[in-house]
């Protein structure tokens, strides 16, 4: 048996974009590429510990022309999903501390738990918002395979007057 030139979508190495017809779903939102054509990076800058750069986003999509702010206010409705995000890590690590370590009432085990977690979510809180950002975007703006030969839509909700006016 030969060995074979097997890729896997997901392995960092074999994640080239531009090479794969269909981008993968869940690897274009934890690289936070643009939902339309999943090759465009969102944001300006990559480092989402970066703080005074962490949740700015291009204006369009570098590759397909997407706008990312479809309307005054669209992600208002990031933080539904953040904290949709930040209970589901909470869960996990509660489950994965019962199993590991386990709950008593004679030692703090359940006070180092609670201090773990807030730890947790507090460092993980610049790529949270970032997932949020891009997962609430795409849920807006679909994938489309003929990106190449379609024009970005134009949103009739951007007010660019608007835009940043809070």
């Amino acid at each position: 048996m030969g060995e074979e030139n097997i890729q896997f979508p997901l392995n960092p190495e074999n994640a080239n974009m531009s090479d794969n017809k269909n981008p993968l779903y869940i690897w274009s939102v934890l690289t936070n590429r643009c939902p339309r054509c999943r090759e465009g990076k969102l944001f300006v800058d990559d480092n989402s510990y970066h703080l005074k750069h962490t949740t700015k986003m291009n204006e369009k999509c570098p590759k397909c022309g997407q706008t990312t702010d479809i309307e005054v206010g669209f992600y208002y409705g990031t933080s539904y999903v953040s904290y949709l995000i930040g209970v589901v890590i909470s869960i996990f690590v509660f489950l994965s501390w019962w199993l590991i370590l386990g709950f008593s009432i004679s030692d703090n085990s359940l006070f180092y738990f609670l201090g773990v977690n807030a730890f947790l979510l507090i460092a993980l809180q610049p790529p949270l918002m970032r997932w949020s950002r891009t997962l609430w975007l795409s849920w807006f703006v679909k994938y489309d395979p003929e990106w190449q030969n379609k024009k970005a839509a134009e949103y009739e909700r951007v007010v660019k007057e608007q835009m940043n006016n809070w």
